[in-house]
């Protein structure tokens, strides 16, 4: 069983057991976090597809971690102009475990 859950204007595909990395939730460590935006429900062949959501379904889970990601960096360069600029980002994210997917 699995499902296509949106979270932080990105799709993820989940199945229970799973630890996925998204975009910065805020909630505390080892709380528990609701997504009840779900897209597709996929259960013993089944296949559920929202319209846009699937209506009723949830998908638990619980914040193992908070944290950034690798650092890139962001380069501007103007030829013959002698203007360059680099700038450095590291995108926060958060660890969730998924314990439960209901439809």
């Amino acid at each position: 069983m699995y499902a296509i859950i949106e979270t932080g204007g990105k799709q993820y595909r989940v199945a229970e057991g799973e630890v996925i990395f998204i975009e910065k939730v805020e909630a505390l460590e080892e709380e528990a976090v609701a997504f009840d935006r779900v897209l597709t429900v996929v259960k013993d062949g089944e296949v559920v597809i929202g319209k846009p959501l699937v209506i009723g379904a949830t998908v638990t889970g619980k914040v193992v971690s908070h944290g950034k990601g690798k650092k890139i960096f962001v380069f501007k360069y103007k030829a013959k102009s002698n203007y360059r600029r680099r700038q450095g980002h590291r995108q926060p994210y958060t660890k969730v475990l998924i314990e439960k997917i209901e439809a």
